[in-house]
């Protein structure tokens, strides 16, 4: 049921903090659309005024400095206002859209990468947005820092100055919540006096995972006895230092496609298992019936361990431990084709069109800068497909670019959202020659 957000009924005072925004001149503001980092625009006398936790098709009452607006009334609200879904909806600075009902978001997505690809000059149809939200968010980083004679656990504020501690968070798995007590009491053992440690967490198949980086020395048997301790009261698979290991009960495993992956600690996946999933479903429709691929950023094998089960496999990617992992996990695997690996920093020097001229589909999973240079690489290949997997529109639209100019055809775009209540979206392209 659609209810009006508490920030649409909150006292002045608190929703400009917030939104974040100084003190400044009431006006009343047409909100018009949304811009691309989840703030609704209004028409300003010298361009757009960006007004955070406000949607389209609003009339808003606003303290107004320059760009920007700190809405302290909603005078008419959009049908599609929700009730945020945290308590800490506002101030957090990990979500900026739980006020939005999810079908106008999932739209707006798509809108957005439209817009990226007509920049770059492509007319191409976009899929409807897929909604791969799931359980939430199996990996998160949180950060903790002293407080007094304790921590404070969570994540940045709006705008990124302080560490804001929270008691729950709904975008996480429900396993991951459940052990906030835990990290919590983790954070109090070895977060530094000064600065922060990052907690780095993975709601794994066979449990919860823990990786501290930046925390002080752990050096003294009573504090490591302590630690571990933790690690067995509340059933942590494992915990780790700094990427040492301190306490395993369990070793954290994924499957991807036929293989269990034994992640490393503090791995990169993507942050939904449905979200990995339906990538992987629409990578593999696009590539069926290769006989030799190259899955380039390839991290633990999200691709390339599916591609294997009717394909051979390049598998490029920089970081050892995550390639290391990958390779043991297709060695164990039963039935697949064989798995070759390469390390490569593929941001400063990427794998050639000579080296891939035996690849006749690639897969290529880039950070969110996107890889030019790569794609520039993939088009003067021999490859007849590719598909292209971007956490960013624009980078994405950019690389596409690349790709058509040198000979491809851009057939499909389908966006899935596995970044509930965020402006992210994750994007997969479909090329063929």
């Amino acid at each position: 049921m659609k209810r009006v957000s508490r920030l649409a009924r909150a006292r002045p005072a608190q929703a400009r903090a917030d939104s974040g925004a100084a003190e400044g001149p009431v006006r009343v503001l047409t909100l018009t659309e949304m811009g691309a980092r989840g703030d609704a625009l209004a028409e300003g006398s010298d361009g757009p005024i960006f007004t955070p936790f406000g949607l389209p098709g609003e009339t808003v009452e606003a303290q107004v400095i320059g760009a920007r607006a700190a809405i302290t009334r909603v005078a008419s609200a959009s049908p599609d206002r929700m009730d945020p879904a945290c308590p800490h909806f506002g101030r957090c600075g990990g979500c900026q859209l739980q006020h939005w009902a999810l079908g106008p978001a999932l739209a707006w997505k798509r809108t957005q990468v439209e817009t990226a690809l007509r920049r770059r000059g492509f007319d191409a149809p976009v899929a409807p947005t897929i909604d791969a939200w799931g359980k939430g968010r199996r990996r998160a980083t949180l950060h903790a820092i002293r407080a007094g004679r304790g921590v404070r656990l969570g994540f940045m504020e709006r705008g990124g100055v302080r560490v804001m501690g929270i008691e729950t968070c709904p975008a996480l798995t429900a396993g991951l919540q459940a052990k906030l007590p835990a990290l919590e009491a983790i954070a109090r053992l070895c977060a530094p006096r000064r600065g922060e440690a990052t907690l780095h967490c993975l709601d794994s198949e066979t449990g919860i995972d823990v990786d501290v980086r930046g925390a002080a020395p752990v050096t003294e048997r009573a504090q490591r006895e302590a630690l571990a301790g933790l690690a067995a009261e509340h059933d942590l698979a494992r915990l780790s230092i700094d990427g040492e290991t301190l306490a395993a009960a369990r070793t954290p495993i994924v499957t991807m496609g036929a293989a269990k992956v034994a992640c490393p600690p503090g791995a990169f996946l993507q942050p939904t298992a449905l979200g990995e999933e339906t990538l992987a479903r629409l990578v593999l429709d696009a590539l069926a019936g290769a006989r030799r691929a190259a899955d380039l950023f390839c991290g633990l094998g999200t691709f390339g361990l599916r591609l294997a089960a009717f394909a051979e496999v390049l598998a490029v990617e920089g970081d050892e431990t995550m390639l290391m992992a990958l390779k043991r996990a297709a060695d164990a695997a039963g039935g697949l084709h064989g798995v070759t690996t390469q390390r490569r920093d593929l941001l400063r020097t990427p794998i050639s069109a000579l080296e891939l001229k035996k690849c006749d589909a690639i897969v290529f999973d880039p950070p969110r800068s996107g890889a030019r240079l790569q794609a520039e690489q993939i088009a003067a290949s021999k490859a007849e497909r590719v598909a292209a997997v971007s956490c960013d529109a624009g980078s994405f639209a950019r690389d596409a670019r690349a790709l058509v100019d040198g000979g491809f055809d851009l057939v499909s775009v389908t966006p899935v959202d596995q970044f509930r209540w965020s402006p992210h979206i994750e994007i997969v392209g479909v090329f063929q020659r």
